[in-house]
Formats: structure tokens, sequence, C-alpha cells
């Protein structure tokens, strides 16, 4: 057993590490960018400070408000079952980085949610004028870690009935 306590151990420092990421980076664009600047970093990609009071693709943005406690605590109850499927597959590999990297990024969008009212936003990705929807670390922390999770799925022996 204390090698599974090891390992769920490391696997909640890479939460905390790309925790840290997200609130760094995103710290560091309210410093240095007014809302809505935007600075050509590339042919294709941008950094532009903008909030999201919605969730993916801005879904619920013009709420009112209330989405933000409603977030908040789909948040939690996420981040509470992720942890148990942390702890009971700590051991492997796949599965649990594909957690480890939507916890993450579920607490970090939740932090922003908390101090701000909003997500901080500030990837923008472009190609022949289209822009994809600004996103965040924490964003790709979530993407990632479906899409892992995904593969984790796939990759799993059949049941015969």
């Amino acid at each position: 057993m204390p090698e599974a306590k090891r390992a769920l151990g490391l696997w909640l420092l890479l939460v905390a590490a790309i925790i840290v990421v997200d609130q760094a980076t995103k710290q560091w664009m309210l410093g240095n960018f007014r809302l809505h600047e935007l600075r050509p970093v590339s042919g294709f990609f941008n950094l532009v400070l903008v909030y999201n009071s919605g969730a993916a693709f801005s879904f619920l943005a013009g709420a009112g408000g209330w989405q933000k406690w409603f977030f908040v605590s789909l948040a939690l109850g996420i981040s509470v079952w992720l942890l148990s499927l942390l702890r009971r597959h700590a051991g492997e590999r796949l599965l649990p980085l594909a957690v480890s990297l939507i916890l993450a990024g579920a607490l970090g969008n939740m932090i922003d949610r908390l101090r701000f009212d909003a997500v901080v936003d500030f990837l923008d990705f472009h190609l022949a004028g289209y822009h994809w929807p600004a996103f965040n670390v924490a964003d790709s922390a979530i993407t990632v870690g479906v899409a892992l999770m995904l593969v984790q799925q796939w990759r799993l022996p059949k049941e015969t009935p």
C-alpha cells in the first residue's frame, strides 16, 4: 500500500504544479495586459486578455450571474469524483494522468470564478480571419486530459457477451 500512496502523492503533485502554472500565466496576463488588449505572437497566434463568465465557447456567459455558483458547484462535484478515480487508479499510468489533467484544469478555472466571477482566457489561435475562442492553460489541461481518457477507454479489452 505505500507504493499506491506514493503514486497518489505524485499525481496530486502534478495537479498542484499545473494549477500553479495556470494561475501564474493568468496573473502575468492580468499584470501586463489591459482587457481585450491583443498582442500578435505569430501569424496564427495572439495573446489577448478576456474574461469568460460562462463555460466552453462562452456557454451561459450572459446568464446573469447565477452561472458562477453553478460552475463552481459542478467543478467541486467533478473534482470529488476525479479524486476518487485518482485514488483508485493511482498505480496505473494513462488514466491517472488524464484524471490529473482534468482535475487541475477544473480547479484552476474554479479559482478564477471565485476570484474574478469569470475565467481568465488569453490564448487566441486564428486562421484566415477565423478565431478559435480564447482559452487558457486550465482549458488545455482539461482538453488533453479528456483526449487521454478517451484513448485509455479505447485501449481497454472488449468484454465478450
